[in-house]
């Protein structure tokens, strides 16, 4: 029992009640003091006292914040108790307590802070947040808490370890809305709740002309980064992990680790070792499955393999126990449906897939950089180019962007375009030079250009590491092109860059 002044006790009981929103010092006075005059001066003193009360005080404000030129605001956690005579006790904020975190990466978005003095953006910078959750809630290996969870810390100053304890959260994001007179800037960054670290962070300006399409891009921008961005710090948490103490989950992230090491056929093979053993602890692990089938896929891009009968099978059996578990998981879809297309050369599934993967998740950038290798087999060659352009813009730091440039090569090579074809196969060497597709369009581009020079360097660099490649046998390297007349493109283009018969 605490025991406090009728003043004090009426303005807590007030506040309490009335949590949901900021009241102002004129409804607090009428409402408290019966509308009597009252000084900021006595209203700062009872404000104290009701805060002392309750273990609060004005330089931390962790219960009841004063939001300048706005009002007051209680904003503790409340239990309420039935039967309960003393309304104080039975309001009391609930202890903090720990929740265990789960078994993949989870991240809670809190409520954007409204730093601008109008206060009807309070509703923009709400409608991003919800946006946000929405669309990250769209990644199948995310845990995402609900608004409702996240919003109870609205209006507090909060630390990022405390809410990683309380809702059982790995990450936390946070940021802030500012409006200019006619700009907007919001601010994000992602934090790691057991460091407080900072993982990532961002600004992004825009226009007040059309709210809802600046909303759009900053939800976009913002998930677009915070899915790589949590998956490569789960993948350095996976890697510090004892082998002994790795569950299905830390295979697969291992897998990924590996995975990422793209010009090495020894990681490509560790990695696709990684996600079998991911799949024999967690059968129902259905990116595990799809990721081990893109291991092959890419493995054959690189002339690591053949593609022999049993490797097709293979990966058909995985692709169909990726789709199967996996019917809501963007990622398994996408993945598969890159390896069904590449070494089944089954495009019509394929393409099915990459457009069930793109309805779950539309900022998934992977499903766009696939789907627009699936749309360049296809011979659909300025579709294939506004996917792989959409892959880009929403991953700009993807590590694999060199293979998104050699896609965008490959559909302007088809469409004729080809001293732009070379452009964009100069670029995508530039990131990888040893990437065997890039050095094929280069070489194939230049050379339909008439920069022979150019073309035969590329060949050279291209016959370096792949020896035995001769026009007989470039249908064994290409992707399963539709129209056959795009396979005699491709053949007329290295032939003339001086590609033996």
């Amino acid at each position: 029992m605490v025991s406090v002044a009728p003043r004090v006790f009426d303005l807590l009981d007030y506040l309490i009640r009335n949590r949901e929103r900021v009241l102002s010092k004129e409804e607090i006075i009428k409402a408290v003091w019966n509308g009597r005059v009252v000084s900021d001066a006595a209203l700062t003193t009872r404000l104290n006292a009701a805060r002392d009360a309750i273990g609060d005080s004005g330089n931390v404000q962790r219960l009841v914040k004063t939001l300048p030129r706005k009002g007051y605001r209680f904003v503790g956690r409340v239990r309420e108790e039935q039967g309960s005579a003393d309304p104080i006790i039975a309001s009391r904020p609930v202890e903090s307590h720990r929740l265990e975190l789960p078994d993949k990466p989870s991240i809670a978005v809190l409520p954007f802070t409204n730093l601008s003095a109008d206060p009807e953006q309070e509703y923009f910078a709400d409608g991003i947040v919800d946006d946000i959750i929405t669309a990250l809630s769209h990644f199948k290996a995310l845990l995402v808490t609900a608004r409702n969870s996240s919003f109870t810390y609205k209006g507090r100053a909060v630390d990022v370890k405390q809410v990683g304890r309380e809702l059982g959260v790995r990450y936390v994001l946070e940021g802030s809305v500012r409006k200019a007179p006619s700009r907007m800037r919001i601010t994000a960054q992602l934090l790691d709740t057991a460091t407080g670290s900072h993982l990532w962070a961002n600004r992004i300006d825009g226009g007040l002309g059309d709210v809802f399409d600046l909303q759009d891009r900053v939800t976009e921008s913002v998930v677009a980064a915070i899915a790589p961005a949590v998956e490569k710090a789960e993948i350095e948490h996976a890697k510090r992990k004892p082998t002994e103490n790795l569950d299905a989950y830390a295979f697969y992230l291992r897998g990924m680790a590996k995975l990422y090491q793209f010009a090495s056929q020894q990681a490509n093979e560790e990695a696709l070792g990684l996600f079998y053993r991911a799949i024999e602890l967690g059968p129902d692990l259905a990116c595990a499955y799809g990721r081990a089938a893109s291991c092959f896929a890419r493995l054959k891009a690189d002339g690591w393999i053949a593609g022999t009968p049993d490797e097709i099978a293979e990966v058909a059996r995985l692709t169909r126990k990726a789709t199967e578990l996996g019917r809501d998981d963007a990622i398994a879809l996408a993945a598969s449906g890159w390896a069904l297309a590449f070494v089944v050369h089954d495009l019509g599934a394929a393409a099915d897939l990459m457009e069930r993967a793109l309805v779950l998740n539309s900022n998934l950038a992977e499903a766009w950089r696939f789907g627009g290798w699936v749309k360049c087999w296809l011979g659909e060659p300025e579709a294939a180019i506004e996917r792989f352009a959409r892959a880009m813009r929403l991953d700009p730091l993807d590590p694999r962007m060199g293979g998104m440039r050699s896609g965008v090569a490959h559909a302007c090579f088809f469409a004729g375009r080809y001293e732009e074809a070379a452009g964009w196969a100069a670029m995508a060497l530039q990131d990888n030079p040893s990437f065997q597709p890039a050095l094929r369009i280069a070489a194939a581009s230049n050379a339909m250009a008439g920069r022979m020079d150019q073309a035969r360097h590329s060949l050279v660099e291209l016959r370096t590491l792949n020896p035995s490649l001769a026009l007989s046998n470039l249908k064994d390297r290409l992707g399963p092109y539709q129209k056959t007349e795009n396979i005699r493109r491709y053949e007329e283009g290295l032939r003339q860059a001086g590609l033996p018969e």
